[in-house]
C-alpha cells in the first residue's frame, strides 16, 4: 500500500472530537462523496469554543452511499441520535462514513493563534488536505509539535533539477555572450 503524502485535517464540533479521540465514535459522517485512501492520517479541529488541533487518527476506510444505507450501516458507531442524523441529512444525496482508528488526543492543544501565527490559516468548514510540510510550518515551535509530525509520513524528498553545463562564451549569443566573453578574456 502506498504511504499517502497528505493528512485529512477535520473540523467537528468539539463534542465529536472529544468521542473520536475517547474511541467512543470511530465513524465521522460527512453529507458529500469523500475519497480518501485507507491510512490516510488524520488530523482533528475542534471548533469553537475550543479552536485548537486536539489529537490524531488513521482512517481505515470510506463508506460512501445513500444516507439510508449509511445510517443502517454505521449508527452504533457515529455518536449521534437517528434524529441528528436524519436532520444532518436532510437533502443530501449521499453519505460518507469516515472510518477511523488509533485516535491519539495530543497532549497539549494547538490553539487557533498558534495556527496563524506562521500563515493565514482557515480551519475548513468540513475538511481539508495539508501536506506533511504545510503541517510543520502551521505547529513549527508548538510543544506538541513532534507529537503531530510523528503520525505522518515523512515528506517525499525534494530533488532539485541538475545543473545544467556551463555554455562556453563562443556558443552564447546576445548580453550574456559579451559579457561572459569579457570574463573569459579578462581572466587570461
Amino acid at each position: 500500500m502506498n504511504t499517502p503524502q497528505r493528512a485529512l485535517l477535520l473540523s467537528l464540533h468539539p463534542r465529536f472530537a472529544t468521542a473520536i479521540l475517547t474511541g467512543d465514535k470511530t465513524v465521522e459522517l460527512r453529507r458529500q462523496r469523500v475519497a480518501v485512501p485507507p491510512g490516510t492520517p488524520v488530523i482533528i479541529y475542534a471548533t469553537s469554543p475550543v479552536m485548537a488541533l486536539t489529537g490524531t487518527a488513521r482512517l481505515t476506510g470510506v463508506d460512501t452511499a445513500a444516507p439510508g444505507p449509511i445510517w443502517r450501516r454505521h449508527h452504533t458507531s457515529c455518536g449521534i441520535s437517528k434524529a441528528e442524523y436524519t436532520a444532518y441529512m436532510d437533502g443530501a444525496t449521499h453519505a460518507s462514513a469516515l472510518l477511523l482508528e488509533a485516535p491519539r488526543p495530543l497532549s497539549s492543544p494547538v490553539p487557533l493563534d498558534h495556527l496563524r501565527a506562521t500563515s493565514a490559516f482557515h480551519p475548513p468548514q468540513s475538511y481539508r488536505y495539508l501536506t506533511t510540510e504545510a503541517l510543520q510550518q502551521l505547529v513549527a515551535g508548538h510543544d506538541a509539535a513532534d507529537e503531530l509530525l510523528d503520525q505522518l509520513p515523512a515528506p517525499a524528498p525534494h530533488t532539485a533539477p541538475p545543473h545544467p553545463l556551463p555554455v562556453p562564451p563562443s556558443t552564447q549569443t546576445g548580453p550574456l555572450r559579451s559579457a561572459a566573453l569579457t570574463a573569459s578574456t579578462a581572466s587570461r
